[in-house]
């Protein structure tokens, strides 16, 4: 398993920085722009920076930008993707297996939304992606997943990405689904709960927001 880290320049508490960083083993760390930022605030090297550098303090960009020991890819900012969309494209290109997001979810709603989209990159390559913050996790799904309980998280929602998901069952939870079609516009799959140590999600067709929430 090829596991990489990507820190973006969104929110990221000291905690939920902590958790991912020490209780995991990254091959590869990616900076992307202003996520270099925090890396720098709490003294890990990143194996890659990679932005059009137009959002960073460009004194800490200049404390690492000359090091051997780290690949600069500075992007062009009229460019047709986002930062953090370059920076999973780089993972994909160092054949991650395992992606975790720090950073991805901010102010800027419109980012926060384009990073939980281009989860359908990873998704279509068969590699598990998550966005995570210090009260979420996110990630996309379409086909059956198996969830071990997590006393982190209080609720589980999930939201079509595409315009309908069909065929949904859900088990081990309290407000269960059998073959059902959940559809864009609707709010029916919001703040469900795991009441069992293992929760399965059915799904025959299409993509889900599974979404992890601690309130």
């Amino acid at each position: 398993m090829v596991r990489t880290l990507i820190v973006s320049g969104g929110n990221l508490e000291e905690e939920c920085f902590d958790k991912i960083y020490h209780n995991n083993k990254f091959e590869y760390i990616i900076a992307s722009d202003r996520g270099l930022e925090a890396l720098d605030k709490y003294n890990v090297l990143p194996n890659y920076i990679i932005g059009d550098f137009d959002s960073i303090d460009k004194n800490i960009l200049n404390k690492y930008i000359n090091n051997k020991e780290i690949v600069t890819r500075e992007l062009n900012p009229e460019k047709d993707y986002t930062d953090t969309h370059m920076a999973i494209k780089l993972a994909i290109e160092l054949n991650s297996t395992d992606i975790t997001i720090l950073g991805a979810i901010g102010t800027r709603i419109d980012h926060t939304i384009a990073n939980v989209h281009i989860l359908k990159e990873t998704l279509e390559k068969g590699i598990d992606c998550r966005i995570v913050d210090n009260r979420n996790e996110i990630q996309l799904i379409d086909k059956k997943t198996v969830l071990e309980i997590d006393k982190c998280y209080k609720y589980v929602s999930l939201i079509p990405l595409t315009t309908k998901a069909r065929g949904i069952t859900l088990k081990g939870f309290k407000y269960p689904l059998s073959n059902a079609t959940l559809e864009v516009g609707h709010s029916i799959g919001i703040s469900n709960e795991q009441c069992e140590k293992k929760a399965e999600i059915d799904i025959k067709k299409g993509i889900l927001i599974l979404i992890k929430s601690k309130d």
